[in-house]
């Protein structure tokens, strides 16, 4: 099974309205209500695409009971979230219909105390050596040492699990020196992670700060990944217009799947580029346009080239 950590769960709600405007009253067309934070939009990709996905992190309150009921419908998941007193956050997309763009709110998230926190360090370090591939995801809730992922990260790795990190700010910095064995940041976090807006030379940087690959997420674009096999850039045909929430999470989902069924690195990355433009088509994160991800297997674009032996 694949293992996805959600530290900062949601329960994400999805508005359409005809046409976003400051400092006026919207009638919403259309409400979806779906379990989220990034490492739960992953594992239900994955669950979509076949996969035997567990799912741990923090849940309370309503609105957590709420997620844990919508999860448990989810075939092929399995749910190993960790109680908290604290209720879980909302994070709210509010999809500007006219323009197709979206406007994202998020919640801070519970304060973690210490004993949650071990509680759920003991739950991982259970979880974890069962796990085919480990994808650590998201903020980190309030009270959460802010070097948690690098410890998580050396705990996958002294397992001999791959480990694969999204994140952003500090707990990247300090995540990444425990050496993941990928980090999958946007173009923004590795901005931020290296001081270069050269994506190519952030790319490299960001593995000699101890990444073993880094997959960067550059939007309309596709990605780019700088590997020990070699360095590629993958691009769909054309720009999807529509949602982009989650398109990252489901880039994520393609190449923890891919990396599962083994196969090379430009099949990695043509899944996922894949999965993230289909994504753009769905309703809220966490899902996928099938027919859309299927017809684009066979039109992704990898260019790039092989490192020497």
């Amino acid at each position: 099974m694949i293992l996805t950590v959600t530290l900062n769960t949601a329960l994400d709600l999805t508005y359409r309205v005809r046409s976003l405007r400051p400092h006026t009253t919207h009638r919403v067309t259309e409400v979806v209500e779906r379990p989220g934070g990034k490492g739960l939009n992953v594992a239900r990709v994955l669950a979509a695409l076949g996969h035997g996905v567990t799912v741990t992190g923090f849940t309370g309150g309503v609105t957590g009971r709420v997620v844990q009921d919508q999860l448990t419908a989810v075939p092929g998941l399995v749910d190993a979230l960790v109680p908290v007193s604290g209720s879980t956050r909302r994070t709210i997309a509010v999809v500007d219909e006219l323009t197709g763009d979206t406007t994202q709110l998020n919640e801070p998230g519970p304060t973690v105390t210490s004993a949650e926190w071990a509680a759920f360090q003991e739950a991982y370090d259970d979880l974890v050596p069962a796990a085919s591939a480990v994808a650590l995801c998201g903020s980190l809730p309030p009270g959460v040492p802010v070097g948690a992922y690098a410890g998580l990260i050396r705990t996958a790795k002294a397992a001999g699990v791959p480990v694969l990190l999204d994140t952003s700010g500090e707990p990247l910095r300090r995540g990444v020196a425990a050496r993941p064995d990928i980090l999958k940041p946007n173009a923004t976090e590795l901005s931020e992670l290296t001081g270069s807006h050269d994506p190519l030379r952030a790319t490299q940087d960001a593995r000699r700060r101890g990444a073993l690959a880094v997959v960067a997420s550059l939007g309309p674009q596709g990605l780019l990944a700088a590997t020990p096999e070699g360095r590629w850039r993958a691009t769909p045909p054309a720009p999807t217009r529509g949602n982009p929430t989650g398109a990252g999470d489901s880039a994520v989902a393609g190449l923890l799947s891919a990396l599962t069924d083994q196969l090379p690195w430009p099949d990695r990355l043509t899944r996922a580029v894949a999965l993230s433009a289909a994504t753009v088509l769905a309703p809220a994160a966490g899902e996928f346009d099938r027919p859309t991800y299927e017809n684009l297997l066979d039109r992704v674009t990898v260019t790039g080239e092989v490192s020497a032996a």
